[in-house]
């Protein structure tokens, strides 16, 4: 709900709709548990009628989970990409960007065929 008063907010201010982008804020003050229920629930999002960005790569519930430092989180950043897009994201926010244009180039050949 708030996500949906910050769009109101936004509309209220003069944004068009172009110009609003939803971001879940993996990372921000969220435990473990959260991204990943974010990423799981994802396609929920798609309901406000924006573009979903996610911005995983490297954060630490990856470091967590894999129990890997930041330097070693190129493949759990690439599986949460993958996750990401199979469940509706439409810009992602991430370091390795060859890597990824490869993880997301694969992935959308996979749900496309």
């Amino acid at each position: 709900e708030s996500l949906r008063q910050s769009i109101r907010t936004a509309k209220d201010a003069g944004l068009s709709d172009d110009k609003i982008v939803i971001d879940p804020g993996i990372g921000f003050g969220k435990t473990v548990e959260h991204n990943l229920k974010i990423l799981r629930k994802l396609r929920e999002f798609k309901s406000l009628g924006y573009p979903i960005l996610i911005g995983s790569s490297r954060k630490s519930f990856i470091g967590k989970v894999l129990g890997v430092d930041v330097g070693e989180r190129l493949f759990g950043t690439a599986a949460s990409v993958c996750v990401a897009i199979q469940n509706g994201a439409n810009i992602l926010r991430v370091h390795d960007v060859q890597q990824m244009r490869q993880v997301a180039r694969l992935t959308d050949a996979i749900l496309k065929s």
